[in-house]
């Protein structure tokens, strides 16, 4: 059961729930998802974001995985994404336990910072938004970052990369937390 507890707490027990997945992925793999480029990353996360949507629209699908597993996904692959945006070129593709769990923790707070920043401005909107909204929303910021990317990184008045993915993880969080009190009511 899904307590209905403070924003700030929810975030931190989902995304500690990423975060474990994430570690014993990390056991299994390694960081093999470090050759992966950004753009790589984006494309897996609109993957993941498409297929919520097409659940949402159809009401139907045929392979198990939830939605509740996709938006996990795309918290795991947000971070990921800007994990490989903070180190530099010349990182080496396989990084040690320590340093992994220190570079999640690192993106983790970024976000959890951001989302009491955002969440102190906007009082919460967001609880009163449906799921598909929220999706709608990830798909946009998807759209957004190809944009950027194709454009090499340039933007003139908006937000890098970084803000966008932050962005998608936060909304990924927010939308887990609403799947997760509908189902405890």
């Amino acid at each position: 059961m899904f307590e209905k507890k403070g924003t700030n707490e929810q975030f931190d027990v989902i995304v500690e729930e990423c975060r474990s997945l994430f570690l014993k992925k990390y056991k299994d793999y390694g960081t093999a998802w470090r050759i992966l480029r950004p753009t790589s990353l984006t494309d897996q996360i609109q993957i993941k974001a498409r297929r919520i949507r097409n659940i949402q629209e159809l009401q139907t699908q045929k392979i198990g995985d939830s939605i509740e597993s996709e938006f996990v996904g795309i918290i795991n692959y947000s971070i990921m994404a800007l994990i490989q945006l903070s180190l530099p070129k010349d990182a080496p593709y396989e990084l040690d336990s320590k340093t992994v769990t220190k570079l999640y923790d690192q993106e983790k707070q970024a976000a959890r910072d951001l989302l009491i920043q955002k969440n102190h401005d906007y009082g919460e909107a967001w609880r009163d938004m449906r799921v598909s909204s929220i999706t709608d929303l990830i798909l946009m910021k998807l759209l957004r970052l190809r944009q950027i990317e194709d454009n090499q990184g340039q933007t003139i008045v908006s937000e890098g990369l970084d803000a966008n993915y932050l962005d998608i993880l936060i909304y990924s969080v927010f939308a887990l937390i609403l799947l997760r009190e509908k189902k405890t009511n």
